[in-house]
């Protein structure tokens, strides 16, 4: 199995992203291709963690890497995995009016069995998004 971990930046400002379109074909393509992982974003960055087996995941990655909704792709590791750190699909997004300690307390359960350097790159970026607004 294969995980990739990468952040980009949406080219779709604020809340106006299609978030629950991309996360409805994301768990259709990926139920089909047995790809799990996280996406996470604040309306301005996107963070996703994809994994599953060698092929579905660079299939997968070839379809995100062309995505116009986003830009500045950048990866930030590809390694071979023995388990899953995500048995399930999901999507995080927090609006400038969800409340913080419940978004933070989501996060902290979607990432409780990721490796630390899978958590460490989202609190990262979650805790520079919350610094910029």
């Amino acid at each position: 199995m294969r995980q990739i971990l990468y952040v980009s930046i949406s080219t779709v400002p604020g809340d106006k992203a299609d978030l629950v379109g991309i996360l409805e074909q994301s768990r259709h393509n990926n139920a089909i291709d047995g790809v799990t992982g996280l996406l996470w974003s604040d309306g301005r960055h996107f963070m996703q963690v994809i994994e599953g087996p060698e092929v579905s995941i660079k299939e997968t990655f070839a379809r995100i890497h062309v995505d116009t909704r986003h830009h500045q792709l950048e990866v930030l590791h590809d390694r071979p995995i023995e388990n899953r750190e995500f048995g399930g699909w999901s999507m995080a997004h927090r609006r400038a009016t969800d409340p913080v300690d419940a978004y933070d307390a989501q996060m902290r359960r979607l990432l409780s069995r990721a490796s630390p350097f899978v958590s460490r790159h989202f609190f990262d970026l979650m805790n520079t998004g919350a610094a910029d607004r």
